[in-house]
């Protein structure tokens, strides 16, 4: 559903160029590597052979690291675009002055076919199917005759160097394009002739009502089709798939659904299938505020984000993959090296930062950086982040693999040696160390799950060691990080207030009548907003380490309207809830943040934790309403079983006055 609320013309980049705005790109994924596809029919965004690979299309930080373009000639803005219900398969209708056309464009799965070897890649249980490794785009004349026009152009390394074509047989329907040092090579397959220019392959069509025509893309995968019908039919079977996997899920009956499915489809879309990684976004500098220097690689994962996951996925019914997510967390925090607080998607732990200077970024917001050198930090929450997960996940399966009790016994005395000292923060600010509150209270619930899990275990000496370490760590965080008003704080030594506490009720840190919970909460929404929007801090009361203003936070909008649920202010949870999903992209997408004055949206994009959070508020709120008698019986029925019942899971969303209970909403990644 698209917004109405803001002007969503291109905007003009700081040289003037014309630039698709971040939220107009649809995402196309198979689980290995995402397309962004802008209106316009130009994919301006691909990795390739993984999310975070060097780009072989990369215009959108700069016209000159490719594009993949295919479209009318007449005309250059569609007449719709929507995704084909259920799937991840764009369609975009053309209209021009001689007739009508309708691209579909989709990265295909197939069926597995690792049937006489095993994968290199997969450290996952295999599944009954996989990434073909083809972008595929097919064309259809529905009314009169419209010329085409198809133009590739890869720019290798971030558009660091160019490929040459060459054609792989007789005639004109399949060329190759080969890197300069000769790794990795890209083929165009298609029943229209393909001609070369430059770095550039080409197709120039005309097509006639009722033609039907293809171009496909691979790399090292499936062979490509050859024909139309092959073709399409590889087009359905990936339909299929999505449309199967997305009616695994438990939806609630109720007008916000789509909104829901669409965040699910994104998050198993930005979820690395051979490890069960989650990426935090599929891009890479995508800034903050046009023409600032807040621009990050989110092609990573981080632990922060793993009870956030687990409960988006738990609570929509999709088991398999908070398992598979899980056990990649497990994987790496069962070993004798400190937890970081981010990794690679396959599990790599450096990943270190640099600029591309020959890139003028998105909209001209330099600089572009690839790695991000926050995986260094000190970030105190990464340790209850984790304890959290695992006691979610203990609950909502029922099992505790035999590796369980040595990570947690592990992260929770990490946790306990150094709650004391000064960090990071969950923003990840790049100035001085501080003593946040919101991580004191992540390492109180290091402390409290710790406790739970170790009850689990018959460690009850461990236990009690562990509940009075956090009885400590709350009296010292009651003391030092609440101010004169009763309100948390950002950290101990300041008055500013902070997003991250809108966790405190939501992760059961006191109970939501608590004073000091319903004061921190609504001093958030009420000074720490713009236009009802909630801003991570104010830039100036926090030494993060960069100059200029940034956008409201959507993850944290979407806390606030979790937190107003949990202190009983409906009313203005709804509002806000509803507000925010008016301001969605045309797709339903979404990106790290919301410019309050113009609606656009910043950062990088697809954004999977604000897909997350908008789980956990719509969830909050559909609570709220059967609570309060708002929707019919049926449907009161269908919504408790998707977000499970308050007293027996661990994935309550209804407010209690109970402090043992486990979270309702957990952290989520920053950058």
């Amino acid at each position: 559903m698209s917004a109405n609320l803001f002007d969503a013309a291109p905007l003009p980049g700081l040289d003037g160029a014309r630039t698709v705005p971040i939220a107009d790109y649809g995402f196309l994924s198979d689980g290995e590597v995402c397309a962004l596809v802008a209106p316009g029919g130009s994919v301006d965004w691909m990795c390739v052979p993984r999310f975070d690979a060097p780009s072989v299309f990369g215009a959108l930080l700069g016209r000159q690291a490719g594009s993949y373009g295919f479209a009318p000639i007449e005309v250059s803005v569609p007449v719709a675009r929507r995704y084909l219900p259920g799937t991840m398969i764009l369609e975009t209708s053309w209209g021009t002055p001689t007739g009508w056309v309708i691209v579909r464009d989709a990265l295909l799965i197939g069926p597995w076919h690792h049937s006489e070897d095993r994968s290199k890649t997969y450290s996952r249980t295999p599944t009954d199917y996989e990434a073909e490794h083809i972008l595929l785009r097919t064309v259809r004349c529905v009314n009169g005759e419209v010329q085409m026009v198809m133009d590739c152009e890869p720019s290798f390394d971030y558009g660091r160097s160019g490929g040459s074509w060459e054609y792989t047989e007789e005639g004109y329907h399949q060329a190759r394009c080969t890197a300069p040092d000769g790794e990795l090579e890209l083929y165009l397959t298609s029943d229209m002739r393909l001609g070369f220019e430059g770095g550039q392959a080409s197709s120039r069509t005309l097509l006639k009502e009722g033609d039907l025509h293809f171009v496909a893309l691979s790399w090292g995968g499936a062979p490509p089709p050859r024909d139309y019908a092959d073709a399409y039919s590889r087009q359905v079977w990936t339909a299929h798939h999505w449309q199967h996997w997305l009616a695994r899920g438990n939806f609630p009956d109720h007008p916000w659904r789509s909104y829901l499915q669409r965040s699910a489809l994104t998050l198993k879309g930005l979820t690395y299938a051979p490890s069960g990684a989650i990426l935090a976004a599929g891009t890479t500098s995508l800034p903050e505020s046009l023409g600032g220097e807040r621009n990050y690689d989110y092609r990573y994962t981080w632990i922060r984000d793993a009870t956030f996951a687990l409960w988006g996925m738990f609570s929509l019914g999709y088991d398999w993959e908070a398992v598979d997510f899980f056990s990649f967390i497990a994987d790496l925090a069962d070993g004798d090296e400190p937890l970081q607080i981010m990794y690679g998607i396959g599990g790599e732990k450096d990943l270190p930062e640099s600029e591309l200077d020959h890139l003028p970024g998105y909209a001209s917001s330099r600089p572009v950086r690839i790695g991000n050198a926050a995986y260094r930090q000190q970030q105190h929450d990464v340790w209850g982040a984790l304890l959290d997960s695992v006691y979610l996940h203990s609950k909502v399966t029922n099992h505790l693999d035999n590796r369980i009790w040595s990570i947690c016994e592990k992260q929770v005395q990490e946790a306990l040696e150094h709650w004391r000292e000064p960090d990071a923060g969950i923003w990840e600010v790049r100035g001085p160390l501080q003593h946040f509150t919101s991580s004191k209270i992540m390492c109180w619930v290091a402390a409290d799950r710790g406790a739970l899990l170790a009850e689990a275990y018959s460690e009850h000496e461990r236990a009690k060691q562990w509940r009075e370490a956090a009885e400590e760590i709350k009296a010292d965080i009651l003391a030092n990080g609440v101010d004169s008003r009763g309100v948390f704080t950002q950290h101990y030594d300041t008055d500013a207030l902070d997003a991250s506490l809108l966790l405190a009720p939501l992760l059961r840190f006191l109970p939501p009548d608590d004073e000091r919970i319903r004061n921190t909460v609504l001093a958030i929404a009420d000074e720490l907003s713009v236009h009802d929007l909630v801003l991570r801090y104010q830039v100036h009361e926090t030494d993060d380490g960069f100059a200029g203003e940034e956008g409201t936070f959507t993850i944290c909008s979407f806390w606030l309207v979790s937190a107003l649920c949990e202190i009983g202010e409906f009313q203005r949870a709804h509002k806000l809830c509803a507000k925010l999903l008016a301001a969605a992209g045309p797709l339903e997408l979404y990106g790290e943040e919301l410019d309050p004055r113009t609606g656009r949206h910043l950062g990088n994009f697809p954004q999977a934790f604000t897909h997350l959070a908008l789980i956990n508020a719509v969830m909050h709120v559909i609570r709220m309403e059967e609570e309060r008698g708002g929707v019919d019986g049926n449907r009161q029925q269908r919504g408790r079983q998707a977000t499970r019942a308050a007293d027996d899971e661990p994935l309550a969303t209804r407010p209690t006055g109970r402090t043992d209970q486990p979270p309702s909403n957990p952290t989520a990644s920053t950058g």
